[in-house]
């Protein structure tokens, strides 16, 4: 069996329509992932489809979701992303598309012994840095969400803002000219005959 380097992509995809594409070889164990970050109601059509336009994988209004697949032949594969059914609201994805086993952490690893102590402990710091980074990932992922909503809702905080004051100062001055004509004296013009 051949070993294939291990592939990995993330990237943020803005969406009304649009699609990741990787070429990946023959029998490479593949691994996508996909989050909706920011718009709408977080959510998001997918579909993986193979060099052959044959659909592997199709889920309609996901917030997140994950497909695992052997590939059966070498070619581009593409993970496309739909937004039909809000045409408003643009979204922002993550996608984190990985294919092929990693390689060995080091060169002698593939051998059939038993692997040393020191080899050992390097596979189970390298196995935890991988949960890590993994962890690390989806806390940025859930800060990005986050910080996008807080800026909306700052946002939208700020127009109600500049509405009310404008309010407040169209209300003040219909005040001043309505108390005003209270203390207008109004001289009729009398007519005297004589």
């Amino acid at each position: 069996m051949e070993v294939v380097e291990s592939h990995c992509q993330s990237t943020g995809l803005q969406v009304p329509q649009r699609a990741q594409i990787s070429e990946v070889p023959e029998s490479a164990g593949t691994r996508c992932s996909a989050k909706v970050i920011a718009g709408g109601n977080y959510d998001v059509d997918c579909v993986v489809s193979d060099p052959g336009d044959r659909v592997l994988y199709q889920e309609r209004k996901k917030q997140y979701d994950s497909f695992s697949h052997t590939t059966s032949t070498k070619g581009v594969y593409r993970v496309c992303f739909s937004n039909e059914f809000s045409t408003f609201s643009h979204k922002t994805i993550y996608l984190d598309f990985r294919f092929g086993e990693e390689r060995p952490l080091l060169p002698d690893m593939n051998r059939g012994t038993a692997l040393t102590q020191m080899e050992s402990a390097c596979l189970s710091i390298h196995e935890i840095l991988k949960v890590v980074v993994d962890s690390q990932t989806w806390y940025r992922l859930r800060e990005a969400q986050d910080r996008i909503r807080a800026e909306d809702l700052n946002q939208r905080i700020s127009y109600w803002s500049v509405g009310e004051t404008i309010i407040l100062f169209v209300v003040s001055i219909g005040q001043v000219l309505m108390l005003r004509s209270f203390f207008i004296d109004k001289k009729s013009s009398v007519a005297t005959n004589t």
